[in-house]
């Protein structure tokens, strides 16, 4: 049984997270979670810890920001897009189980930063991850290595911050990157 309680947004979410491991949801209802949800979301939050783990979509997006400014220090789990898709839905109820604990083995946590982290914007920018044409691919691709998911270039920074990824993950991640694409790989 996960400690945390995991932060998802629907029943069929639920249930592909109790195919995959032994864990208790709590279930936002969709694209907007309401006061008596957030409510139980922070009392989780106090007594167990929480896990956001929301679709890898806009609406997915939306709700864990949502969660995560009203409830600081969550932990969070990403899916990549193309474990959570079947005939062109997206929701982490698509996931197989394996990929759903893959997921939730690579948590990362909150943590607020003062001297606002080790990847600066020039880091950015030297990795192609902003003002590139390949950008948007690029930021795809290391979010997944670094398992932070997609994001655009503002927010892509503001996850580097706020789980404190060293500039030496971040250098060695990109590396890989490199290297993949000089492979072929499709990352």
């Amino acid at each position: 049984m996960l400690k945390e309680v995991i932060v998802v947004e629907g029943k069929g979410d639920t249930a592909a997270i109790k195919r995959a491991v032994d864990a208790d949801t709590i279930e936002t209802g969709g694209s907007a979670a309401g006061e008596e949800v957030l409510r139980r979301i922070e009392l989780a939050a106090e007594r167990r810890g929480v896990i956001i783990f929301t679709d890898p979509d806009h609406a997915g997006e939306r709700i864990r920001r949502i969660v995560a400014a009203r409830v600081p220090g969550c932990k969070h789990a990403f899916l990549p897009r193309e474990e959570a898709t079947y005939k062109g839905d997206i929701g982490i109820e698509h996931a197989a189980p394996e990929a759903i604990r893959r997921a939730l083995a690579s948590v990362r946590s909150e943590a607020a930063s003062k001297d606002g982290g080790e990847v600066t914007w020039d880091d950015m920018i030297a990795a192609g991850l902003i003002v590139h044409p390949d950008a948007a691919a690029r930021r795809l691709a290391l979010g997944k290595l670094l398992g932070i998911g997609y994001a655009n270039g503002k927010q892509f920074h503001k996850r580097c911050t706020v789980f404190r990824i060293s500039r030496e993950e971040f250098g060695q991640a990109v590396s890989a990157m490199e290297a993949g694409k000089e492979r072929g790989d499709e990352r």
